[in-house]
């Protein structure tokens, strides 16, 4: 009785050299993902630290680590509270998304869906508002907010952060409600609802991935947003990003508090990037695949 012995295929050149190829760039990717992780990750490290051991240099690894710089934070020393500050934030970057979300979804769908005479132009006027840099617009703004009478006024930040993203918004819904099926609407229409039936409850649920990503970054660029917020307010509608200024002062720079503040600051953001991940990669990635 023979024996058959069968030989697997070899692998060819350029087979191998594609895997080499691969391997490198995903180790690549990993040492790039990294370094960009390594500052975060070290001003938590930096906030567990006493202020002496913030202070040296080269810095301490192996320094003892301690809740303080939190406890300043939040008072425990004394100090303001941060309270007040992180209220103002949420309330401004709250209510402004909310009005951006309003205002854009229709703009978006008079721009994508029902399109408007010149709508290319109109996207062109969105995308030119923000060729202004925010510095050049800030005395106006401020000599407006002294004559009205808004200055330390919440209310003002809301529309001033409204009108600064909402050609973002209406940019990146006019991309994501191009993908909506015109089919639908047009049998909800048959079917006797109006506009604002189509958009809430035809438009907004088909085009809800994207969205979610839109007021996601909305609310980024408002809570992060410090200098119409360091210019226009003061004690009453400071918020978190002007709150965290305060640990710069003329006697030195308190690192330890001032990361244990930044990671305070920061956990709102991070806490609704992680709940609406899913949302934010559904939404940023339509009309990509086909």
């Amino acid at each position: 009785m023979s024996v058959s012995t069968a030989t697997s295929p070899s692998v060819s050149p350029s087979t191998r050299k594609a895997r080499r190829r691969g391997a490198a760039l995903g180790v690549t990717a990993w040492v790039v993902g990294i370094g960009f992780c390594l500052p975060a990750l070290w001003m938590v490290l930096t906030s567990f630290h006493a202020e002496a051991d913030a202070a040296t240099n080269p810095p301490s690894l192996a320094a003892a680590l301690t809740l303080d710089g939190y406890r300043t934070f939040f008072g425990g020393g004394g100090g303001p509270t941060p309270w007040p500050p992180l209220v103002n934030s949420l309330a401004a970057s709250f209510f402004s998304t909310v009005l951006v979300l309003l205002l854009a979804l229709p703009a978006a769908y008079a721009l994508s869906i029902r399109r408007v005479r010149k709508w290319t132009d109109v996207m062109f006027f969105f995308l030119s508002t923000k060729m202004l840099p925010v510095v050049a617009g800030l005395l106006p703004v401020y000599l407006f907010a002294k004559n009205a009478g808004l200055l330390d006024n919440i209310w003002l930040l809301v529309l001033l952060y409204t009108s600064m993203n909402l050609p973002i918004a209406v940019w990146m819904m006019q991309s994501f409600l191009a993908d909506v099926p015109v089919s639908i609407i047009e049998a909800a229409q048959v079917d006797g609802a109006r506009l604002p039936t189509v958009l809430g409850r035809v438009v907004a649920p088909v085009a809800g991935p994207g969205i979610a990503a839109t007021a996601l970054i909305c609310f980024i660029f408002s809570w992060n947003e410090l200098l119409f917020a360091r210019v226009l307010t003061g004690v009453v509608a400071g918020t978190a990003p002007v709150h965290l200024t305060t640990f710069v002062t003329s006697q030195g720079l308190f690192l330890a508090q001032l990361c244990a503040a930044s990671v305070v600051v920061s956990l709102p953001v991070l806490v609704a990037g992680y709940a609406a991940q899913d949302k934010l990669v559904q939404g940023l990635s339509l009309g990509a695949v086909k």
